[in-house]
């Protein structure tokens, strides 16, 4: 696949590493725990990308940080997955800070590499259904400039995709809050950008979060449009540690 005619989906996560990876998790679980779950969700998200692959011209990576972790994402990817720092340590310009220039330098990287688009992904959403990755890569491929969000339902993103690096979609974000996704929005109409809208997604970044996660496993919902993903190492992962059923997670 040749990088100039593909769309790189590059998934922004921690090291799995007790005490640094979904630390907002803890409590309810334990940092080794949050750490295991975390390995979980970048297993579930890779395969995802790699299964979008199958109906677009897509190449996944990760977008992580700390420099020199990249031993602990070893038997966690999906097969082909790159790995591209994403620890925002380059110099940037100064209205790009915090979590701002994480994203920044991953999209840096995934257009030194030669993709022709990016897409930056979030690590907390394993049941993202694959269809919203296709339409994110289609979009971006086609002719002409535009950018695309899929928003979280807390107010954040999952997904931004772009043609080009901007650091103008990046700057002055009052990160983490419910205001990213507005003010990303924001910024790609100031850069005379089209935009386009993906249907909003959960996070699984709480213990809310993964109380509704876990509801989700054991409900007998009817079927759901787009259809999420399955999330196999996941769902293995509530097994293991005997959540399966458990709703009152969150009061605990």
């Amino acid at each position: 696949m040749e990088p100039n005619a593909t769309c790189a989906i590059g998934v922004m996560a921690k090291a799995p590493r007790p005490g640094l990876a979904k630390t907002r998790l803890c409590p309810p679980l334990l940092p080794a725990q949050a750490a295991a779950l975390s390995a979980a969700f970048l297993r579930d998200i890779t395969e995802n990308i790699a299964l979008a692959a199958r109906e677009a011209p897509i190449h996944g990576c990760v977008a992580y940080a700390p420099a020199g972790a990249e031993g602990c994402f070893e038997g966690h990817l999906a097969d082909g997955t790159a790995l591209v720092l994403a620890d925002g340590s380059p110099t940037m310009p100064a209205e790009v800070q915090g979590f701002g220039r994480c994203l920044l330098h991953a999209a840096l990287g995934i257009f030194a590499a030669g993709f022709r688009a990016a897409c930056l992904l979030n690590s907390d959403s394993p049941t993202l259904p694959t269809a919203l990755l296709i339409k994110a890569a289609h979009a971006l491929l086609a002719e002409g400039e535009r950018v695309v969000l899929g928003p979280a339902e807390d107010g954040g993103y999952y997904l931004l995709g772009m043609n080009q690096p901007h650091a103008h979609l990046f700057a002055d974000i009052a990160w983490s809050t419910s205001d990213v996704a507005a003010a990303t929005r924001t910024r790609a109409d100031e850069l005379g950008l089209e935009v386009v809208m993906l249907p909003a997604w959960y996070d699984v970044d709480d213990a809310a979060s993964l109380a509704r996660l876990i509801a989700d496993d054991v409900d007998e919902a009817p079927p759901r449009e787009p259809t999420p993903y399955a999330a196999p190492a996941t769902r293995a992962w509530i097994e293991r540690n005997g959540l399966t059923g458990r709703l009152d997670i969150a009061a605990q």
